[in-house]
């Protein structure tokens, strides 16, 4: 089920007035009732994928209770290796085995010595990256013993499976999401409205500002080769702003809707496109999944404590299984190496913490400084979005060849699409420069605090409003729903 779908437009009224009106004296129902609605939003793509997301749970509810329990080392070790194990297992079948069997043929192939491998016809369970790191997150906490087990077996289903984040996150914590079905909520008036403008702003990012650069992007990338080096620069931008209007706004809507149920999920995006150095942007861009390796990947290993080999070891550990996570493919192994390269010169000079506060803050406008320190890094990370999004890691080299030859001083030609690519651009500028003055809160239409006239308010909420209702004809899936 699509949020920007008349499916989940219907689904999520009827499901908030039977939660808060039906099911609100009594907590145990009320989860009970979350674990049901989750189910029938993940259930609506593929129902069979249902038996394996309850597996999953089911595994890690009984895992967690032994490892509670347990006080030998050697047993707890094992309990978290079967966890670790089955969801892994799950993971690297469902997404990973097509890529290994073609890649173990072809190093074969390169050694003179072909084989056949079989290639299996499976498709993708929505979400399983996202709800697979969300327990594994709490088999290793308790196994940590920074987290007790859970006995309430309908709170744990419900803290899996919440249904405004199972899909594509945010990637909760445990620590931070389960408490919280534990709780008796009371519908707070405040959180709820600003759910609303949180899920509208969302709505806008997807709808008006993704699903349009999405119908540039895949023409240009599509056909690169057809042209220039300005426009296919050109393509590239509009892929940025198609992924994180499209990641950003799933978020969004996620964490709004939460906000309806009174639940709190953690940001998951902080303005990234006004990052100063690769070092910020990674810590606004996905910052549950950035949290989640750094915690459970990176700091294990050793983190920047080591040597200088240990810290590049790291880095580039880290960065590329990032890159793998999101993609079977050769293009994302090389999206997070490029990621790695870039960030290493910050954290060998003891530089990547340097800007962590928000760029011009307290100012309406950024320093030259700042403006050319947030160009380089938006540069940077448009060459990088091109191995993302290319088919091949061939075709990107190729894209980027093209950028950087003599054709990128012509000027970018569209052709027919002339006048709606203008259009899109002042969308796009009106955007980027609400999301510039709204830098330093959750989201752009978060106005606790910002003396706005009512008047005034509405008028942007029903211009909004328009603007989605008017570039809604055509119903996308969220690009993250493929990883």
């Amino acid at each position: 089920m699509l949020f920007n779908s008349i499916e989940f437009a219907i689904f999520l009224p009827i499901v908030f007035i039977l939660y808060w009106f039906l099911f609100n004296k009594n907590l145990k129902a009320q989860n009970l009732f979350i674990v049901a609605a989750s189910y029938l939003f993940y259930g609506w793509w593929d129902w069979r994928f249902l038996f394996l997301i309850i597996f999953s749970s089911l595994i890690d509810y009984t895992v967690g209770i032994k490892l509670g329990k347990s006080k030998d080392e050697k047993q707890r070790k094992i309990l978290l290796i079967i966890s670790i194990a089955v969801n892994l297992g799950f993971l690297g079948f469902f997404k990973y085995y097509n890529f290994f069997s073609e890649s173990f043929a072809e190093a074969f192939r390169l050694l003179g010595k072909p084989i056949e491998t079989g290639r299996l016809n499976i498709i993708l369970p929505v979400g399983i990256s996202f709800y697979t790191f969300q327990t594994l997150s709490y088999s290793i906490d308790i196994y940590r013993r920074k987290l007790k087990p859970t006995s309430d077996i309908t709170a744990f289903l419900a803290f899996v499976s919440f249904f405004p984040q199972l899909v594509a996150g945010p990637i909760e914590r445990a620590t931070n999401l389960l408490p919280q079905f534990y709780k008796k909520r009371v519908f707070d008036y405040s959180k709820a409205t600003d759910g609303m403008r949180q899920i509208l702003w969302g709505l806008f990012k997807k709808v008006v500002i993704a699903d349009n650069a999405a119908l540039f992007a895949n023409d240009i990338f599509n056909n690169y080769s057809d042209y220039s080096g300005s426009t296919l620069l050109l393509g590239a931008f509009f892929f940025a702003f198609q992924i994180y209007g499209d990641f950003s706004g799933y978020s969004d809507i996620a964490i709004g809707t939460s906000r309806l149920f009174g639940f709190n999920l953690k940001q998951n995006f902080a303005f990234p496109y006004f990052s100063r150095d690769i070092a910020e942007f990674w810590r606004r861009w996905h910052i549950s999944l950035s949290t989640w390796f750094r915690d459970y990947v990176y700091i294990p290993l050793g983190g920047s404590q080591g040597g200088v080999g240990m810290k590049i070891r790291n880095t580039f550990i880290i960065f590329i299984v990032s890159g793998f996570w999101h993609g079977a493919n050769w293009t994302f192994i090389i999206w997070g190496a490029l990621n790695a390269l870039y960030f290493l010169p910050l954290m060998l000079a003891k530089a990547n913490r340097k800007n962590t506060n928000v760029v011009a803050e307290g100012k309406l406008f950024a320093t030259s400084r700042e403006l050319l320190q947030i160009s380089i890094t938006f540069f940077l990370t448009l060459i990088a979005w091109v191995f993302f999004r290319s088919a091949t890691v061939s075709d990107a080299f190729s894209y980027i060849n093209i950028i950087f030859s003599s054709s990128f001083f012509s000027l970018p030609s569209f052709g027919e699409q002339a006048i709606t690519v203008f259009t899109f651009f002042i969308l796009l500028i009106i955007f980027i420069i609400t999301e510039w003055l709204q830098r330093d809160q959750e989201h752009a239409l978060q106005i606790a605090g910002i003396p706005i006239h009512r008047t005034l308010r509405y008028i942007g909420y029903y211009l909004i409003i328009a603007s989605i209702v008017w570039y809604a004809g055509g119903k996308q899936e969220f690009i993250y729903f493929q990883f």
